[in-house]
């Protein structure tokens, strides 16, 4: 971390100490996360797929039906299917 204790400003010290310590927090979560793929492609299971999935779970249902039904009517307009 930065040395900002000489600030005449303390709630902007405070401030930008929590958003330090959030992003050394999120980069530990980030290298976990990291950790997890590479264990889930390790026993047989495809990241890419699986990112793919875990964003689709996050998503609206009614979203996502929207969105999976514009992919398919592009598809059949390309033949891909």
């Amino acid at each position: 971390m930065s040395d900002i204790s000489n600030t005449d400003n303390p709630e902007l010290r405070l401030l930008v100490e929590r958003i330090e310590r959030l992003s050394e927090e999120k980069k530990g979560i980030s290298d976990d996360i990291r950790d997890v793929y590479a264990e889930a492609k390790s026993t047989g299971f495809d990241p890419k797929i699986l990112r793919i999935v875990i964003r689709d779970r996050a998503m609206d249902r009614e979203k996502r039906a929207e969105r999976d039904a514009l992919v398919e009517t592009y598809s059949v307009q390309l033949g891909l299917i």
